[in-house]
């Protein structure tokens, strides 16, 4: 069985995966990050057939015939849709193994930590159908402040925002567990929603999701930035009275405004758990400061917004869309270590 044990390690590349919302990454122990692809999958709306999954499929998303629909599979953080995210995962192994189909890795997924014991299952079983030899899962905010380099086995207390596509994670951690967490399914897909809200509210314009996203990145922000001009885009949406295509501005503050009701509830998520940490780990995290992770660490403006609020510092992870990818790594890699903060299956 030794020698078994051996080959299987040999051959068998184990994963940490990042089970996004809107991203799904995979961690190769001994590799880094080898995929890095949107959590989407295109269907044969009429025979159910898979034709796409990740970046193949976010290219077809409202640019194919009537028939084909993009899914999601994952809302919030959580599995919506058991059976695409189960094709979605075994893709993913697969294609990292080049195909091999007898290889069996070990693997552990990132899961917000407000989440069911249901939804836990739901996850074990999808990554154990998809092909893994043994399933583990870990809390997002503690493979986040892993990532992130901070340091969560040491007796004290250090406090990490990771902003997703689905879910705002807020976590503090020592001693290699989580003291106080929170988890609200607000994030990224929030704020894209909010800006096509306002488009369709100010100007009866509708645009898409992709659009949306655009804006944010191109000029999105929480607070004005010093060097960060003030400045305008045009965009082409669907007019909604005469149903047209058409061109319009939005600007800068525009977006911030759009955008000021999901800061904001990230913000109060914040000071809730401040408010819940026990004062010695207070007092760690005035020290020390909040460490924001997730793609929604990339807004414009946020780190200060948050900082000027709360009154503490407010560090961006070195690579904030992989701290909860390079998590699930290290708590590979130190297993023995981490036990405690792993669901087994």
């Amino acid at each position: 069985m030794g020698l078994m044990n051996f080959l299987f390690k040999r051959i068998s590349h184990d994963m940490g995966i990042d089970l996004g919302t809107a991203n799904t990454l995979v961690y190769i122990k001994g590799e880094g990050i080898v995929v890095r692809e949107p959590s989407v999958v295109a269907i044969d709306s009429k025979t159910g057939a898979t034709l796409a999954v990740g970046n193949e499929a976010k290219q077809m998303v409202g640019r194919t015939s009537g028939n084909i629909i993009a899914v999601r599979p994952l809302e919030d953080g959580v599995i919506s849709n058991f059976e695409v995210t189960e094709t979605m995962l075994r893709y993913f192994i697969e294609k990292v193994h080049n195909r091999r189909k007898f290889v069996k890795p070990r693997i552990i997924v990132g899961v917000p930590s407000g989440i069911t014991g249901v939804e836990k299952r739901a996850v074990l079983d999808a990554i154990m159908h998809a092909g893994a030899r043994e399933a583990y899962l870990i809390e997002e905010p503690m493979a986040a402040a892993i990532g992130a380099g901070l340091p969560v086995s040491e007796p004290t207390g250090s406090m990490i925002v990771d902003i997703g596509g689905g879910t705002t994670e807020v976590a503090v951690t020592s001693l290699g567990g989580i003291v106080v967490a929170k988890s609200v399914r607000v994030a990224g897909d929030e704020m894209d929603q909010a800006i096509i809200d306002h488009c369709r509210d100010n100007y009866r314009i509708l645009i898409g999701e992709r659009t949306a996203e655009e804006i944010k990145l191109r000029i999105g922000s929480a607070a004005p930035v010093d060097g960060f001009e003030e400045e305008s885009i045009e965009i082409i949406g669907r007019d909604l009275v005469n149903g047209l295509p058409k061109s319009f501005t939005l600007t800068t503050v525009e977006v911030r405004e759009a955008l000021s009701e999901t800061v904001n509830t990230i913000l109060n998520a914040i000071r809730g758990i401040l408010e819940q940490t026990p004062p010695e780990l207070s007092s760690d995290i005035m020290e020390k400061g909040v460490t924001l992770a997730g793609g929604g660490a990339l807004l414009r403006g946020l780190d200060k917004f948050i900082e000027r609020e709360i009154y503490i510092k407010v560090n961006i992870a070195d690579d904030p869309l992989s701290c909860v990818a390079y998590g699930t790594g290290k708590a590979l890699e130190e297993m023995d270590i981490l036990k405690k903060v792993l669901f087994v299956d």
